[in-house]
């Protein structure tokens, strides 16, 4: 009988390390000290400001740089900042509580029962408001469900708003949509989707659009960290690049998606405004939490794409210091005073600084702001509660059969008259 032989190991094959599959992990997790130490922040006003016209290749390194404007004495430093006159910033800031005010209202209405669901912005205020106060109604904003400071900077009615959430008997979407996904057209707040990254090539098809029959309006999106590896993103950068869409593009890195750090969507191997390189755009990373910064490269932005240059990648660096949504914990996995020890600080608090700062505002102005926002919200509740909460009232039947074919189908005329409406 003949012993069977052993083939030799090939060359190089010999005593080989085991492969390993890495999973990212976060700095803290419940339980543990907040820890900022990893993170590379540029010295506000130290980043310099290039020409709108610059050349995407010229200026490769703000997509790794931060820029930032306010100090931390409050001043406004170095080339980006946007000298905006005391009244612009007093509205920001006023726009901003009213924000805050609004969502804490509704935050608790979940908690009484009064809607199925709800998702607040805190900690995000100056990336809304700053935007939706620089660019024009006209210009069509694609957001997520945390760009609720757009319409509220816009002076769209916040009883409208509560009429939605509570999906009663005047909600403006008729019960089409959950809570906190509005549609308001003349305030150019395109219908937010459920489906994550869907609002990306929506963005950059309307643009293009605007582009081909030589309008003079631009588009302006916002996606979260973690949507980032939806193959949407992907898809609208390289239509923007090569389209030239006028459009901005923007990144709410916000550390945390539901329950997973930004890390699981690449944010440790590079930036997210760094995504933009590959496909030619000019890209920028921002201080979310300055609303001077977050002016500063929207104006950029839009300087370029209104001279025919194109779309802008903007990664606004902040922190989601409120739940995901009312469905989430987010002791469950991150340190419970992460959102206090944020390098970057508080929107609000540190716009307040900056209007002390230069003698436009004071402790006083701003207690009687915050009053002034609370009374605003409770106005609007009691208008709105008055037609009904979740369940209390809602739109009529009839309405399920509407605004679905120009020309009312056959089988819809079939399924009304079953239905007796």
């Amino acid at each position: 009988m003949t012993e069977p032989t052993t083939a030799a190991a090939p060359a190089g094959r010999v005593n080989r390390q085991p492969l390993s599959l890495r999973v990212p992990e976060p700095s803290g997790r419940p339980g543990d000290t907040p820890d900022f130490s990893h993170l590379k922040l540029d010295e506000p006003g130290a980043v310099d400001r290039p020409e709108a016209s610059t050349a995407p290749a010229e200026m490769r390194d703000h997509a790794f740089r931060l820029i930032r404007v306010l100090d931390d004495q409050g001043r406004a430093v170095g080339p980006w900042d946007p000298k905006l006159d005391p009244e612009t910033l007093r509205r920001g800031l006023k726009a901003m509580i009213l924000t805050r005010a609004f969502d804490d209202r509704m935050h608790r209405a979940h908690r009484q029962g009064k809607t199925s669901f709800y998702m607040k912005c805190t900690g995000e205020e100056a990336i809304a408001v700053a935007q939706g106060m620089l660019l024009s109604r006209e210009d069509m904003g694609f957001p997520t469900y945390r760009q609720q400071g757009l319409l509220i900077a816009r002076g769209y009615p916040l009883a409208a708003m509560m009429n939605q959430i509570y999906s009663n008997a005047e909600d403006p979407i008729k019960g089409r949509q959950l809570p906190i996904m509005y549609s308001a057209k003349d305030y150019g707040f395109f219908t937010i989707s459920g489906n994550l990254g869907t609002q990306y090539p929506q963005a950059v098809g309307w643009a293009m659009a605007s582009a081909y029959r030589g309008d003079d309006k631009l588009a302006i999106t916002w996606i979260g960290d973690g949507s980032t590896a939806e193959s949407d993103f992907h898809s609208a950068l390289t239509f923007a690049a090569v389209y030239r869409a006028p459009v901005i593009l923007n990144i709410v890195n916000n550390q945390w998606a539901i329950s997973s750090f930004q890390g699981i969507a690449g944010g440790l191997e590079t930036t997210f405004a760094s995504k933009g390189i590959g496909y030619g755009l000019p890209s920028l990373r921002v201080d979310g939490n300055d609303f001077l910064a977050v002016w500063a490269a929207t104006a950029w932005a839009e300087e370029r794409a209104r001279s025919n240059q194109g779309a802008t990648v903007i990664e606004l660096f902040t922190y989601r210091g409120a739940p995901h949504s009312t469905s989430d914990d987010p002791s469950r996995y991150r340190p419970g005073d992460e959102h206090e020890k944020w390098p970057l600080g508080d929107p609000l608090a540190r716009l307040k600084q900056h209007l002390i700062t230069i003698g436009e505002w004071d402790d006083a102005q701003h207690e009687a702001a915050e009053k002034d926002a609370v009374e605003q919200v409770r106005a609007a509740g009691k208008e709105s509660e008055a037609i009904g909460t979740l369940g209390q009232s809602r739109p009529s039947v009839k309405t399920m059969f509407e605004e679905v074919y120009a020309t009312e189908d056959w089988r819809l005329v079939e399924q009304r008259r079953e239905v007796g409406v």
